[in-house]
């Protein structure tokens, strides 16, 4: 009975360990799957990184979440490049906000071509490092021929990247523009176009710019935004008005400024001229070479004279002036200490008499103690005074120096 039990037991035991290396595998092959997208040229891309999508891989790794069924919401930091390159193409754009918020991976491709980003999802909580790749195709395509721009002041480019907001940005075109063949072409965010960065409070916004195109010439609402009257009325200063009947703004943040409009016809470009077809660099028969003629002479003595002489005739006033205050103005030694209070120079002499018996003191450890440490003592004939407790009685005997008594009381 005891046998068959343990049996049973590493049976199931080993059935379990065979399931969790099974989905420990299939869940590392889904990490390094690739995802594909193939996109036309000329027209805005956008792919949200979801934590929910990184955060399911950090758990499916932890055996203890399984047991206890416990579910974090830990933060993400996500990082993106191309690969064997240390950044993103130059057309394709990066933004998270915050760790606890998910990351954008935007942009407009101008040409064909094929790129393979790697996205690295770093868990600040564990440290745990997860990878997913992301191959997008580009494939030529025809830009629409008629395109518009237009600015949002009450948004930011995170907040107008989620597919959502951006059919509900795309309705507002679709309306002011008057027909439903309308595409996004590009979203940027305004602080990459040079604006200012807003203040940290509410209802400053950095605002973005939305580029839509379409097969369709403009609607009359647009054409009214290039009118001598609107120009005006965007004055600095001014009172915008918004032309009549033309706002089709359902969500008050989703509002475009109106003198920020601009209208681009792509239409009517004309064809580039045509490349310069080469030669067979010989020369026809008949024909002599005529080379350039030399370049004139030049005098470049001018220009020595104002490149060195000058800056050395300066460069030599200046050391003049200074050697002339340095060493012309400075008094001798003599003519300082008379215009020094004879109190003050004995006492600066008293300093330096005692700096000179102090170091010369400090090759023999048996000396005696300086007279400049004794209480009371006379500073010629080393005599000692009775100790006194009056703060009138003057720390140096001087009244049997006959330099002293000749001082000015």
């Amino acid at each position: 009975m005891h046998l068959q039990l343990s049996i049973k037991g590493q049976t199931k035991m080993a059935g379990y360990y065979y399931s969790c290396f099974f989905f420990l595998t299939a869940a590392a092959i889904l990490a390094q799957a690739e995802i594909k997208f193939d996109i036309p040229a000329g027209k805005f891309f956008s792919y949200e990184l979801m934590r929910e999508t990184f955060q399911s891989e950090f758990e499916s790794l932890s055996q203890l979440q399984l047991y206890l069924g416990r579910v974090y919401d830990d933060p993400l930091v996500f990082k993106c490049n191309q690969q064997y390159f240390p950044d993103l193409p130059e057309w394709l754009r990066f933004t998270q906000r915050h760790p606890y918020d998910n990351g954008f991976l935007y942009g407009t491709p101008a040409s064909p071509g094929k790129s393979v980003i790697e996205i690295y999802a770093v868990n600040k909580r564990s440290y745990e490092t997860t990878k997913q790749i992301l191959v997008l195709n580009v494939h030529a395509a025809k830009s629409p021929p008629y395109q518009a721009e237009f600015f949002i002041k009450l948004r930011e480019i995170e907040k107008v990247l989620p597919p959502t907001v951006q059919d509900e940005i795309k309705q507002d075109f679709q309306k002011l523009w008057d027909t439903e063949a309308l595409d996004i072409v590009n979203i940027s965010n305004a602080l990459d176009r040079g604006g200012r960065v807003p203040l940290p409070l509410a209802g400053h916004f950095e605002g973005v710019y939305v580029k839509v195109g379409s097969e369709q010439n403009f609607s009359s609402c647009l054409w009214r935004t290039q009118t001598p009257a609107h120009r005006r009325q965007c004055a600095p200063g001014a009172k915008v008005k918004v032309p009549g009947g033309c706002n089709f703004c359902s969500i008050p943040s989703n509002c475009i400024s109106w003198c920020s409009a601009e209208l681009f016809d792509l239409s009517q470009q004309e064809p580039s001229p045509p490349a310069p077809t080469p030669g067979s660099g010989v020369l026809e028969a008949g024909m002599d070479f005529d080379p350039p003629e030399s370049p004139e002479d030049r005098d470049f003595l001018p220009d020595y004279l104002v490149t060195v002489i000058v800056p050395l005739a300066l460069a030599l006033i200046l050391f003049l002036l200074l050697a002339y205050v340095m060493f012309g103005r400075r008094e001798g030694v003599d003519k300082r200490n008379a215009k020094t209070n004879q109190i003050q120079l004995y006492h600066h002499h008293t300093i330096l008499d005692n700096t000179d018996e102090l170091r010369s003191m400090a090759h023999h450890r048996g000396a005696p103690p300086p007279l400049s440490t004794l209480p009371m003592f006379d500073s010629r004939t080393g005599g000692r005074a009775t100790p006194s407790d009056s703060p009138r009685m003057p720390l140096i005997m001087a009244q049997h120096d006959p330099h002293v008594d000749s001082l000015p009381r």
